[in-house]
């Protein structure tokens, strides 16, 4: 592939976006009561709850309470929503769909995370199950309300389906993550910063501020990509892979999947060549650059590297970096004092990385995931381009010991003609938050 081909942008593909119902919204005249949520996981799962959350309050006619971010075990990342998310554009943006609020009055201030995880409670749903439908929330949950004025459900990760919705509530879902959800001021300003960093590398200053408004325009922009990768030691022990670390890396990996999972791995049951012929391995950094380099960019390509900690360490991404000098991320870009409001927050650093990859040229992700899922999803909507590796087919090509660079270089490009953000409509179960059409997209 030609690198100019690489950086095309998408053509327009017939579609365009459209979250907004077709049906003028309206507030019912009386709120049925009050509905919280608490919310687990990561950024991006937390996202996904946040606009299901919205679209149970809109089934119901209840006011929902700005939702609950549980403590992530693993990240212990205690950022609220209003550390994260632009409450006031967030409730101003949905205030003729639902009524939210801040906070709960005075009379409920009893409805509280401590007080549910203390004993059992009348108005704590606990039983919602994945993917329940609007009737069982209209069954379970509106008596709740009725009876005492609230409920809260607990947990609430993937607890709405996606199928069988009014219209009307899936577009509310998109508009929920579409255009509700927008990051607070100072991690758009860090974002914007870096991002401009990328574009004009010869025009850094130390004031980012300055640098933004004097937005170098006698500059073409410079073009980027983002690169998610999710190589941490989760996933490579999850994966039951062999990264080719030798005996001593695939003993430690083993005992760490013991520890966390108590050797409960499907994977476990399949050779390293199963799962890599059948695309369960996790790309790793030397694979994902090579896959870079097939498909056209070579090393003056600017590549941000959006991720948290690569398992391995530096010596691990050694080799991405050689074939990608150019290769940057929030450390190299900012100082320590630019990303002082976000040090050691695993949720704001996934924010600015979310937001640095929803402007650039090109987005690809090393493996599937929440935030591969969120910004698939948010880039198709946007129609920009996004790389989705055919984990399958280099699979195979990475045991094929015998392959010129020619023939690996031929058969990758072949392999991602159309996985470089082709509109794919959503499947029955799919999520509407990763596939937006056609719920969320016209024919334009």
């Amino acid at each position: 592939m030609q690198q100019s081909d690489s950086w095309e942008p998408l053509s327009k593909q017939g579609w365009e976006s459209c979250a907004e119902s077709s049906i003028i919204p309206t507030l019912p005249e009386q709120s049925k009561g009050f509905i919280q949520v608490f919310l687990d996981g990561g950024l991006n799962q937390q996202r996904m709850g946040i606009c299901d959350a919205v679209a149970v309050a809109k089934i119901l006619n209840a006011t929902l309470v700005i939702p609950y971010l549980e403590v992530n075990p693993v990240w212990k990342d205690t950022s609220s929503f209003m550390d994260i998310f632009d409450v006031d554009h967030f409730i101003n943006m949905l205030k003729d769909d639902v009524n939210i609020v801040k906070e709960l009055p005075l009379e409920y201030s009893w409805s509280t995370r401590d007080y549910y995880a203390s004993a059992i409670r009348s108005t704590r749903i606990k039983t919602a199950p994945v993917h329940a439908s609007a009737n069982w929330y209209l069954e379970n949950v509106l008596p709740v309300i009725e009876s005492y004025g609230i409920a809260a459900i607990a947990p609430f990760s993937h607890r709405l389906a996606f199928d069988n919705l009014p219209m009307d509530i899936q577009r509310l879902r998109c508009k929920v993550n579409f255009q509700a959800l927008v990051f607070v001021p100072h991690i758009r300003a860090l974002g914007d910063a870096l991002i401009s960093r990328l574009q004009y590398p010869s025009g850094r200053s130390t004031n980012y501020l300055q640098e933004i408004t004097d937005s170098n325009d006698k500059q073409r922009a410079g073009r980027f990509v983002v690169l998610h990768l999710r190589f941490d030691k989760d996933m490579a022990a999850h994966s039951a892979c062999d990264f080719g670390g030798g005996k001593a890396e695939k003993m430690a990996l083993a005992k760490y999947r013991q520890v966390l999972w108590q050797g409960r791995v499907l994977n476990s049951q399949f050779t390293d060549e199963e799962l890599r012929n059948q695309g369960r391995c996790p790309l790793t950094p030397e694979e994902i650059g090579l896959l870079l380099a097939a498909l056209g960019f070579d090393n003056n390509t600017r590549l941000y590297l959006a991720s948290h900690k690569v398992y391995g360490g530096e010596a691990r991404i050694s080799t991405l970096r050689k074939l990608f000098p150019l290769m940057e991320d929030k450390k190299s870009l900012a100082s320590s004092e630019e990303r002082a409001q976000i040090k050691g927050k695993a949720s704001l650093l996934a924010a600015v990385d979310y937001y640095v990859g929803m402007h650039s040229d090109i987005f690809i992700s090393a493996s599937p995931g929440n935030m591969h899922n969120a910004l698939v999803g948010h880039r198709t909507f946007k129609n920009l381009k996004t790389i989705r590796p055919n984990m399958a087919l280099l699979g195979q090509l990475f045991l094929n010991k015998s392959l010129t660079w020619s023939e690996f270089e031929q058969s990758v490009v072949e392999g991602h003609k159309n996985r470089q953000g082709q509109i794919r409509l959503r499947k029955h179960k799919q999520s509407i938050y990763t596939y937006p059409a056609p719920e969320c997209m016209c024919h334009a």
